[in-house]
């Protein structure tokens, strides 16, 4: 009985604590609210206004598990995510009881499917295309879906090698990003596409200038394939690239040739760069030093800047012109940049890839400048109408960072990441198993070109570089649809499929 009162009487102590130590909690946080200035609200509702910006946080949480529906979310939704996460699994990707996709969008593509599509053994795998075939060093590219640019310091250092080494399975290339040639790049072996941003970084001197001997050295690596001199990103155009100083390690200031915990803030353009005839200048000499092909990656924001460099390109001859060009579209997307330019600057890849295809087609350069198309391409149907549209290549990073198990929690720029994809928090890196996750990323890659195969196979072609303009139609807002060729009538002098 006494021991019974004994625990009684604690429980009522540890009560009281705890009630009184709610209360001055309560106390504390009222005189603090009350005596701020910043805050209406809780300057007004003191202790009471500070469950509005906790439900605002909770609130992008709520709407992603339990209240926005399969096709609402942007900038990815569910339905998209989850056929990363199935593809990237293994699993089947069959649904059941019809689509669930509105096809009453304006630009939703529907694939015209062949009244006697071809048997199984009328098919044929995607053949490999040379890139640069002018080049010292061609490229035999093996695959039409492949990885674009993330950088080691945006992407956390297991990122970089999962995809390394499903790179390397998968058959694709791996493009570096702007920050440098990383060891972590190469321990997969996969083939690399080293990007050349404005502030070259690896490649830079001690003023900040292209090194021809670093050039050199970067094209030494035989998994170097290619240099993309990048001038734009979709997320950014006009500005360049933002690396928040809590990312910036030892290792990753060494790699970029930048100081240690500072901000890694890119020029807006390359300084020597300021118009079309001094970037073939630029290429040329970049290809000449390293023998490699050479191409550049940028946003359209009108045509007819582009018809100029066409037109130049015709005037100096074919030796000058890009290996390629990466059109990457104003929706396109990265960890970090102002959202005036994410939101209202640049064309959509949808509306500028068919445009440049046919600038490129009409001058004859078709089998000269291979075209690479960019920005939020990540189920078949987007690679599918990328290649329709006239792209020879695709690429995407952030359906690969869904097959690494990124849950779109949008803290990429503040070094939190909860899956340890961007993040160099070592606590958060423990989720990220390179071993294990790299099986992912290849199988995402592999069942992207399985099921774009099947695309084409079933609007009457062999493989998907013979879909045309004619295999695909946009829903207008009328809600009829019409071919895109009636929309973008193609100048390619490609034979019809």
């Amino acid at each position: 009985m006494e021991s019974m009162i004994w625990v009684l009487e604690v429980l009522a102590l540890v009560l009281v604590f705890a009630v009184g130590f709610f209360l001055a909690l309560v106390i504390v946080l009222y005189l603090i609210d009350r005596l701020q200035t910043g805050d209406a609200v809780r300057r007004n509702y003191p202790v009471i206004g500070r469950f509005r910006h906790l439900f605002t946080a909770l609130g992008e949480f709520f709407r992603q598990y339990f209240f926005a529906m399969d096709r609402e979310e942007l900038p990815f939704n569910r339905a998209q995510r989850d056929w990363v996460e199935r593809a990237a699994s293994g699993h089947g990707n069959t649904v059941a009881f019809g689509s669930t996709r509105n096809l009453n969008v304006v630009g939703t593509p529907i694939f015209v499917n062949a009244a006697f599509p071809p048997l199984d053994n009328q098919y044929a795998s995607t053949a490999p295309l040379v890139i640069g075939a002018g080049a010292r060093v061609p490229f035999e590219a093996k695959s039409i879906f492949n990885l674009s640019g993330m950088s080691y310091g945006a992407l956390s250092q297991p990122a970089v090698v999962a995809l390394s080494m499903g790179a390397r399975k998968a058959g694709i290339w791996m493009n570096t990003g702007e920050g440098g040639l990383s060891p972590w790049h190469l321990k997969g072996g996969a083939d690399i596409v080293y990007q050349i941003g404005t502030a070259k970084y690896g490649v830079r001197d001690a003023d900040g200038k292209l090194s021809d001997d670093k050039l050199r050295e970067v094209a030494a690596h035989n998994q170097v394939k290619m240099f993309e001199l990048k001038l734009a990103q979709g997320a950014k155009p006009g500005k360049g690239g933002i690396l928040p100083a809590a990312k910036v390690n030892a290792e990753i200031a060494a790699i970029r040739g930048i100081p240690e915990g500072q901000a890694s803030m890119s020029p807006n353009r390359h300084e020597e760069i300021d118009d079309w005839g001094t970037l073939l200048d630029t290429i040329g000499h970049i290809r000449e030093v390293t023998g490699k092909p050479v191409g550049f990656k940028t946003v359209v924001g009108a045509v007819e800047p582009f018809a100029e460099l066409f037109d130049l390109i015709s005037h100096r001859g074919e030796a000058c012109a890009p290996d390629f060009i990466t059109i990457d579209g104003g929706e396109g997307g990265t960890g970090a940049a102002p959202m005036p330019l994410i939101d209202l600057v640049g064309m959509p890849i949808r509306e500028s890839l068919p445009l440049i295809c046919d600038l490129r087609d009409q001058r004859g350069l078709h089998d000269r400048i291979r075209l690479v198309a960019s920005g939020k391409l990540v189920n078949p149907g987007d690679v599918a109408w990328a290649l329709c549209a006239g792209a020879d290549f695709v690429t995407n990073a952030r359906g690969f960072m869904f097959s690494l198990g990124c849950i779109q929690a949008l803290k990429c720029n503040k070094n939190t990441c909860p899956t340890g994809i961007t993040t160099h928090d070592p606590a958060l890196h423990k989720g990220l198993v390179p071993e294990t996750k790299f099986e992912k990323v290849a199988a995402y890659a592999d069942c992207i070109t399985h099921e774009v195969e099947t695309i084409a196979h079933s609007v009457g072609v062999a493989e998907p570089r013979q879909m045309r303009r004619r295999h695909v139609r946009l829903v207008q807002s009328d809600g009829h649809s019409i071919p895109m060729n009636e929309l973008f009538p193609s100048y390619s002098p490609r034979p019809e499929g």
